[in-house]
């Protein structure tokens, strides 16, 4: 069987479609044809051609998980969890059934995109911490749970926490000066600071600052 033609198709021009005797085959990402050596007028047998399939199908999930990667930083836990949904079969508009992706190769998308860098538990935890209700303000208490949510590694949590500039003291100053008006009672404002993830005696520390600075 011979390699007949390779287009580039119209709505994604990231990906061609290849034609085996005079019939479409597969698709393949632009990369992968240099990488796979594919070329017209190349013969192939029905194995070498499954064989090429399986990778068209490891490009699209590949391309789509980057896609997934790009709009934000994610944990590892965050894309394990995406491309396990990539695996279940799934209902189409037409009422068929669209057959998931084998899990061994979301495994293989997932360590092709933590060896390009793209996914790094600490990279992740250093931005969520810098980014993470910058404004508003987040007791590192919360932070620390929220990454520990996410799949992150306690140890990984613990240095990224202290190589932060962010405090407690500055992180509970931000939060009192955005809610305080809304919960004029004291005790209420105290109980909203301790599920946030505050204690006590750093709220009332807070609060009498708060007052003498007033």
């Amino acid at each position: 069987m011979k390699i007949t033609s390779i287009s580039v198709q119209a709505k994604n021009p990231d990906r061609v479609n290849v034609s085996v005797d005079g019939r479409y085959r597969f698709s393949l990402d632009i990369f992968q044809v240099g990488d796979l050596g594919v070329k017209v007028g190349k013969e192939y047998g029905e194995d070498e051609l499954a064989e090429l399939e399986t990778e068209s199908l490891f490009g699209k999930l590949y391309g789509r998980t980057l896609e997934y990667c790009l709009l934000r930083p994610h944990s590892i836990r965050e894309v394990r969890d995406y491309l396990w949904r990539k695996t279940r079969d799934r209902r189409g508009k037409d009422g068929g059934t669209i057959k998931g992706y084998s899990p061994s190769l979301a495994e293989r998308v997932l360590g092709k995109l933590e060896q390009k860098g793209y996914v790094d538990d600490e990279q992740f935890a250093r931005w969520w911490v810098e980014t993470r209700n910058l404004t508003k303000g987040t007791s590192l208490r919360k932070l620390r749970a929220e990454l520990q949510s996410k799949g992150v590694a306690g140890q990984v949590v613990d240095a990224v926490l202290a190589e932060s500039d962010r405090n407690d003291e500055s992180e509970i100053r931000k939060i009192i000066a955005k809610k305080q008006a809304r919960y004029p009672d004291e005790q209420k404002l105290i109980q909203y600071l301790a599920r946030q993830g505050f204690g006590y005696d750093e709220i009332k520390s807070a609060l009498t600052a708060d007052d003498v600075n007033e």
